[in-house]
C-alpha cells in the first residue's frame, strides 16, 4: 500500500484540459522508465504498445482490450522530466493523429520526499467532438489508469 494519497484527475471546463498529479512511492528512474518504455507501458496502461523508442517523432500504437488500436506520436521529451504523446481517440474510438479529434497528454515528473511526483496534464479537447463527455472520459480513464501505475511500481501488481 502506497505512502501516498492521491486524489482523483479533474477536469477543466474552461481550459478544455484534464489532469492529476501523483506521488509514487519510486524511484524517478523507475518512473521514467514506466512512463516511456514499451515494456512497463504494457503493465499498466494500454496491454499492448508498439513504440520501438521514446525519441520525438516516434509513431507507434497503443491497444487496449475492448476498444483497439490507438495511433500515438512523441511529440516532446526532456529526458527524466517530461515526455508527451499525441494520440488519436475520440470517446474510445481511434481517430487519425492529424484529426482535430487528437489530443496530446504530458507526463511531468519529479523527485519529492520518498519517491517521485508525476502530472498528467491532456489537451485539445476543444476541437473534438463532444469536448464535455470526451474529457470526462478521460477524467475516469486517468484516475484508474494512475492507479494502476502506482500499484504497478509500488509492487501491488
Amino acid at each position: 500500500m502506497s505512502a501516498f494519497t492521491n486524489g482523483p484527475a479533474s477536469v477543466d471546463l474552461d481550459r478544455y484540459t484534464v489532469s492529476r498529479t501523483i506521488s509514487i512511492q519510486a524511484p524517478l528512474e523507475k518512473v521514467w522508465a514506466a512512463i516511456t518504455e514499451a515494456e512497463h507501458l504494457a503493465r499498466w496502461f494500454p496491454q499492448r504498445v508498439d513504440l520501438p523508442v521514446a525519441e520525438v517523432g516516434t509513431r507507434g500504437v497503443f491497444s487496449f482490450e475492448g476498444y483497439g488500436d490507438f495511433p500515438v506520436e512523441v511529440e516532446a521529451i526532456e529526458p527524466m522530466r517530461m515526455i508527451a504523446y499525441r494520440w488519436g481517440n475520440e470517446l474510445g474510438a481511434p481517430v487519425a493523429l492529424e484529426s482535430a479529434a487528437s489530443t496530446l497528454f504530458r507526463f511531468t515528473i519529479e523527485g519529492i520526499e520518498g519517491g517521485t511526483q508525476l502530472t498528467v496534464v491532456e489537451t485539445g479537447f476543444e476541437a473534438t467532438a463532444n469536448p464535455a463527455a470526451r474529457m470526462e472520459d478521460n477524467r475516469g480513464g486517468w484516475t484508474s489508469e494512475l492507479d494502476e501505475l502506482v500499484a504497478y511500481l509500488e509492487g501491488s501488481v
